[in-house]
């Protein structure tokens, strides 16, 4: 009976290591491809959407900063990966900016919400426009399609 046992919690030992080994490896595979963040100390939720293209055109909150204080129009998504009102608005929103043709820049706060805290962001999904270095408009939590397609047309388009 405790030979048994021994065999099993053996066995089980060499399963959570292997799945140890897998999971690093898999991690240091996504790390070397396209990697926005500037270090490679990234939480797993973002690690996993490191090849989604919904979550490209990162931006660092020090260039967001610049970019803002420049004066320049900027459309910013601020999220989570581990929030799913985000996980949720993201697939309709990303294809929308694309089809609208709006830079939308994304700021990932689960990697950067210390630095995010001179944008005022109190929850997440956040999209904010600012221009002349001001914050124009702003729209928290979760919307219809609609909605966005509305605040690109209102805020965004309106200034070209």
């Amino acid at each position: 009976m405790g030979k048994k046992i021994t065999i099993i919690v053996s066995v089980i030992v060499v399963l959570f290591i292997a799945l140890f080994f897998a999971l690093n490896y898999k991690n240091n595979k996504a790390l070397e491809g396209e990697n926005p963040y500037g270090t490679n100390d990234l939480d797993q939720a973002t690690i996993d959407q490191l090849d989604d293209p919904l979550y490209g055109n990162q931006i660092l909150p020090d260039d967001l900063m610049e970019q803002v204080e420049s004066g320049e129009p900027t459309t910013v998504y601020f999220y989570s990966p581990t929030c799913v009102y985000c996980q949720q608005t993201t697939p309709y929103l990303v294809p929308l900016t694309e089809e609208m043709d709006v830079d939308m820049k994304k700021l990932n706060l689960l990697e950067f919400g210390n630095e995010a805290a001179p944008f005022a962001i109190r929850s997440t999904p956040t999209l904010v426009y600012y221009e002349n270095g001001e914050e124009v408009a702003r729209l928290e939590g979760q919307y219809p399609e609609e909605q966005y397609e509305q605040f690109f047309n209102e805020y965004v388009h309106a200034t070209e």
